[in-house]
């Protein structure tokens, strides 16, 4: 029987995992002996290179029809479909959308391993998607300029096709239009004034950070909501950790000329209210092995941490003496975690040779 390649990092999972079930006693040791020896680390990992190569080739061909657009004769002929009607152009993409994803889904039945073959083609429905939603808004446009209407109707749509087709891609960009549904209807209710309630952009999306965490929280335990759980939950990580990030910059400012009149140091508070809110993450992350609360804890504190030294400290001290701080810095920073990472290795190698003597 042929065995089983995986990269270094899953073959050291496993090694754990049975060493682990060794222990409690779930598995003998003639058994955990044939379950290593099912498996093997890989010399070179040719699915990132193919996860890679794909995407790679679907920019190039993004840049490949922008090229054709700037033809002389490709403008001729789409000036001559400027008065194609809209809702044409929305019904052919959306005809031609339903026929990448038909043919992601066989794809899918008929070759698994494809992976990422097939998520190129459920992309390629999306970008469809997008286009048939967009020309099917201006097509019943009333010249009201309410077009979030358009983002709420993505949610809905990539949300069913996420749901029916199992596609965590489509989910992404149900969770996508989302935030950019909540961004445009702010703006639109307050007429694209600076502040809605009080709050700029920034603002309004740690809010909105927050509110879509703590919806993923009360969804944790619901078995409906499993197959999306860990993606909502680092996109609403995402959403709340990177308005911080701005946040901490900007402040609640709502323009950038009212921003520029005043100093950075002014804004101290929202960079110890983002540091504070990371190290809460983090703590939250150690105390319930909540790895993905844990890494964005630590990496946005971090973050954090160097916006500021960057933001206080660049017109205010030596260059030399700015980067060997930076420096010692990140190496001492380094070599705490070289340390913590050799303390583990060592453990982990004491526990197989305890359970295999």
């Amino acid at each position: 029987m042929p065995k089983l390649n995986l990269d270094k990092q899953e073959s050291e999972f496993l090694n754990s995992t049975i060493s682990h079930w060794e222990k409690e006693g779930l598995l003998d040791n003639t058994y955990a002996q044939k379950l290593r020896s099912s498996y093997e680390v890989k010399g070179f990992d040719w699915m990132r290179l193919a996860k890679y190569s794909f995407w790679i080739a679907l920019a190039c061909g993004v840049i490949a029809i922008g090229s054709l657009i700037i033809n002389d004769a490709v403008i001729e002929w789409l000036q001559q479909l400027y008065y194609t009607p809209d809702i044409v152009i929305s019904i052919i993409a959306g005809v031609a959308a339903a026929i990448f994803y038909y043919q992601g889904r066989k794809r899918e039945r008929l070759f698994p391993e494809q992976v990422f073959s097939n998520e190129a083609l459920i992309f390629t429905g999306v970008l469809f998607t997008a286009c048939c939603i967009a020309y099917l808004g201006k097509s019943f446009d009333n010249g009201s300029g309410h077009y979030s209407l358009l983002f709420l109707l993505s949610v809905f749509v990539y949300g069913f096709l996420a749901w029916r087709m199992d596609s965590s891609l489509i989910w992404l960009f149900a969770l996508i239009s989302l935030g950019s549904w909540f961004g445009t209807e702010t703006g639109y209710q307050t007429r694209w004034a600076n502040y809605f309630l009080g709050m700029n952009y920034p603002l309004r999306f740690v809010v909105f950070g927050i509110v879509l965490v703590s919806v993923v929280y009360l969804l944790r335990s619901k078995k409906w909501f499993e197959r999306f759980w860990e993606l909502t939950y680092v996109v609403g990580l995402l959403y709340l950790f990177l308005s911080l990030w701005m946040l901490s910059i900007f402040g609640n400012y709502g323009s950038v000329d009212a921003w520029y009149q005043i100093k950075q140091i002014s804004l101290y508070y929202w960079g110890i209210i983002s540091a504070a809110v990371a190290g809460c993450f983090l703590w939250l992350g150690l105390k319930t092995k909540d790895a993905i609360a844990r890494e964005f804890g630590i990496t946005f504190l971090l973050i954090f941490i160097y916006t500021k030294y960057v933001e206080y400290l660049w017109d205010h001290i030596d260059h030399t003496i700015f980067f060997t701080i930076l420096a010692l810095s990140f190496w001492f920073i380094g070599r705490k975690a070289e340390r913590i990472w050799n303390i583990r290795s060592a453990k982990d190698s004491n526990h197989d040779g305890v359970i295999n003597a």
